[in-house]
């Protein structure tokens, strides 16, 4: 979950490698450091904490180089310090490293047998020490590291540089995503596209088990067996503006207000409300064959977008649909069968048990079907079939915008495989998307109640723990509500679909519990009302999130947040998201916490 970077060109790189760093930032952040070549000796410096303390050591003590390799580290192994942070350096090699080396115990005593002492407590220094006990075998640079690599066993991503070959910056991939930027006479390797956008929007995703040479001359790729492959750029779509604040305080409030656009981007193009027809280039259901059962598989706030899909695929389509943890997946030995459909859910399409479960459900003759957000992610390019949501790039470590893009895809999705399984009509499907048309007027809406729902902060900063509530296909959003508040304000909070209280939260509930009610107007109204009148009859305090005329709820909540009205209750499950990202984000702000990067999280969780 690290985020990695090097350059290798004719500019003076180290100013190059820390605004990238800075762009990688909510990958890790406890520590981070640079490491370049000059006069054939490697030059580093390395910091602990946020990137603005290795910021303040290169402006004391300036670097010149032009090859390096940066790093912003997320610990797996070791805890955070300065001997930790990366670059790893010993001899005359660099090594930055994303991933996990799962036999480096072995490694580090075979090592220690050969009379060698480590600085740090890291997998990541035994791959050093590897190239450079083989570079003093003999063997030339890029020969040391295939002979290292070899001898690893877990997922890395690896940017390599060597004292004495100042024109050379080795990348390796192994299940752990980086990408290599293309310039004039320059090249970029990143973990993340946003690192490179200021500099070219020309890129290759590495594959697994591939090497790449890089020097200002060319581009060598080669397997791990040194023979050469042949590879094919792609032109990234997104501007270096779409990863800027643009004015707001944080990515993540920039983010939640991109919802109305990003949603119509997702969209557009995608179906024909005149006819009904939707059209996803990407793949076609006769593709499929004949579909009796879909699985959906995801982690996290994706997890979450899979339980709402669940609702809608079962609804619109009457097919049976099975959600599960990417985590818990294969763990269990799933019954999986050709005539099913695995749908595996990633904005950043490199969540590693996501992906797992991916190979899982190939292994077992399964077709994939990704839903992501990154052009040329390893979801992308290992699905069967792609959908892309156009959410641009997803900053901040809490996700929103992707949620409910996702949120998008997935009502699309089950509108199209409705009309082939000719579960709705025509005009059905026709009202379905007009609904879908109006959706982004309707979150503009929403969007404007955020200072009444900022007012809220200072009331409810102070408790300790929240219940969120919600029934049918709001009880997912309940739990992304909860979730959202967790990951930025460090609150407590716990989700619960609403029947299920009286067996078990109902004896948490007095004074001190604040419990977030979603009560939109539909087939559960009059029982979310009741789980309402059981938490007041608790003295709980209930702030209820319904629509303007839901006169009973407001009369009996504390505090009420209100939703424009829309009928289609399946985007309307998009709509009651807003308030909660928006109450997440404002109690975050309020208590100060850091709300794009919060502690302890990383936006891609790219190791197990």
């Amino acid at each position: 979950m690290c985020g990695i970077v090097g350059y290798v060109g004719f500019q003076e790189c180290p100013l190059i490698l820390l605004d990238a760093l800075k762009r990688l930032e909510y990958r890790g952040y406890d520590s981070a450091g640079i490491a370049v070549v000059h006069d054939k000796k490697i030059l580093f410096h390395r910091a602990v904490g946020k990137l603005i303390n290795l910021e303040h050591h290169l402006l004391k003590h300036p670097l010149k180089g032009t090859i390096g390799i940066g790093h912003t580290r997320w610990a797996t192994h070791g805890k955070p310090s300065e001997l930790n942070a990366h670059p790893h350096v010993v001899d005359d090699i660099a090594v930055v490293h994303n991933g996990i080396i799962e036999n480096y115990v072995a490694l580090k005593q075979e090592i220690q047998q050969k009379g060698i002492v480590f600085s740090s407590q890291t997998d990541t220094e035994v791959i050093a020490h590897l190239i450079a006990l083989f570079i003093k075998e003999g063997n030339r640079f890029e020969d040391a590291v295939r002979k290292a690599i070899s001898r690893l066993k877990g997922s890395f991503a690896l940017g390599i540089i060597c004292a004495q070959q100042p024109h050379k910056l080795i990348a390796v991939r192994k299940e752990s995503p980086l990408i290599i930027g293309i310039g004039d006479g320059e090249y970029f390797i990143a973990s993340d596209a946003p690192a490179l956008l200021p500099y070219t929007k020309r890129v290759y995703f590495m594959n697994d088990g591939e090497m790449a040479i890089l020097s200002p001359d060319g581009m060598e790729l080669v397997d791990f067996k040194g023979n050469i492959l042949p590879f094919k750029t792609t032109e990234i779509p997104w501007t270096p503006l779409l990863a800027e604040k643009a004015g707001y305080k944080h990515f993540m409030q920039k983010e939640i207000f991109e919802q109305p656009r990003v949603i119509t981007d997702t969209f557009r193009g995608r179906f024909d409300p005149e006819t009904g027809e939707i059209n996803f280039e990407e793949f076609d259901l006769g593709q499929i064959g004949d579909l009796k059962k879909i699985w959906i598989v995801a982690c996290g706030t994706s997890y979450h977008a899979g339980l709402v899909g669940k609702y809608m695929l079962e609804r619109l389509c009457r097919l049976p649909v099975e959600v599960d943890l990417g985590s818990e997946f294969r763990y269990r030995k799933p019954i999986i069968d050709r005539d099913m459909l695995l749908i595996l859910i990633s904005q950043s399409g490199e969540t590693a048990d996501t992906l797992a479960a991916m190979r899982e459900g190939q292994k077992k003759g399964v077709k994939t079907l990704g839903i992501c957000n990154v052009l040329g992610s390893t979801l992308a390019r290992e699905c069967d079939f792609v959908i892309y949501t156009h959410a641009g790039p997803e900053i901040g470590v809490a996700s929103t915008k992707a949620f409910t893009t996702q949120l998008t895809v997935l009502y699309l999705l089950s509108l199209y495989f409705a009309a082939w399984l000719q579960r709705l009509s025509s005009s059905e499907v026709k009202q379905y998307l007009y609904d879908l048309m109006e959706l982004s007027s309707k979150i503009e809406a929403a969007l404007s109640a955020a200072e009444e729902i900022e007012a809220l902060a200072p009331k409810y900063a102070k408790f300790k723990d929240f219940l969120y509530l919600g029934r049918g296909l709001y009880y997912p959003i309940a739990l992304e509500g909860a979730l959202k508040l967790k990951e930025i304000s460090y609150i407590h909070a716990e989700a619960y679909a609403a029947g299920e209280m009286k067996h078990g939260p109902i004896a948490l509930i007095d004074e001190n519990m604040p419990v977030v009610v979603l009560a939109p107007k539909g087939d559960t109204y009059e029982k979310i009302r009741s789980n309402m009148e059981e938490v007041l009859s608790r003295q709980g305090k209930v702030i209820a999130v319904t629509e303007p005329d839901c006169r009973e709820i407001a009369e009996k909540a504390e505090d009420v947040i209100k939703v424009p009205e829309i009928a289609n209750p399946f985007l309307k499950t998009i709509l009651y998201t807003i308030p909660l990202q928006l109450l997440a984000y404002y109690m975050a702000v309020f208590k100060g916490t850091d709300v794009d990067q919060p502690r302890n999280l990383a936006k891609s969780v790219t190791v197990e």
